[in-house]
């Protein structure tokens, strides 16, 4: 993955969203306080979030850039996104969940389609379950897996473990290694948790009040 994010200035309440950087590992861990800007980081990424100023680039495709107005929409940047709330539709069977916005196309082949991405993460059995009726680690399953089935060229995971108890977290961690190694979809991982980037990434970039204050290996930097 090359994502480059340059002169992004985005005020918050408390402090400036201020990232100048260029990422290039495969699962790359923004990891840091909570509050710290993370989450508009990736709200940005995805085109969720308009900066005063930005530019962004995924590869050779420039999705922001605010000195000359671009702004690719978000359902065009093929990014999978997987918020704090997961954002799954309560009123919907998980299948229903998973085929919104699936997109089998897109040039990604096989590697996207239903069959295969509810086996990578072993949610067959719940396809036709309402999304109330299933556990907390069931819920972040589900969560991947459709942001995977809309053949996403990136991965953004916002804190995808934090609502979860220890027992549960290590029972997901194989699950995202698993995604991680049979998808190869470059991830870009906000977390708190020092655990989980030792378990995952590649790369590690420390956030506090809105800048990086240091980036390294995971057991370099933790």
């Amino acid at each position: 993955m090359k994502l480059r994010l340059k002169n992004i200035v985005l005020p918050l309440a408390e402090f400036t969203l201020a990232v100048d950087t260029e990422m290039n590992s495969q699962v790359t861990a923004v990891f840091g306080p909570s509050g710290g800007g993370k989450t508009s980081l990736l709200d940005l990424v995805a085109g969720l979030r308009r900066a005063r100023s930005a530019f962004i680039q995924l590869e050779d495709d420039v999705l922001t850039d605010t000195a000359s107005g671009r702004m690719v929409p978000t359902r065009h940047r093929r990014i999978g996104y997987v918020p704090q709330d997961l954002a799954l539709f309560p009123h919907l069977s998980v299948r229903q969940n998973l085929l919104f916005g699936h997109k089998p196309g897109n040039g990604a082949g096989s590697l996207f389609n239903f069959r295969h991405v509810v086996e990578v993460l072993e949610i067959e059995s719940l396809n036709e379950r309402r999304v109330t009726n299933l556990s907390g680690g069931e819920k972040q399953r589900v969560a991947l897996a459709r942001a995977l089935l809309t053949s996403p060229r990136l991965l953004l995971l916002d804190e995808p473990l934090a609502s979860l108890d220890l027992k549960l977290r290590a029972k997901i961690i194989p699950y995202l290694r698993r995604v991680r190694d049979e998808f190869g979809v470059p991830m870009l991982y906000v977390t708190h948790d020092p655990e989980e980037v030792a378990a995952l990434c590649d790369e590690a970039l420390v956030m506090e009040k809105g800048r990086f204050i240091r980036r390294g290996k995971p057991l370099e930097i933790l």
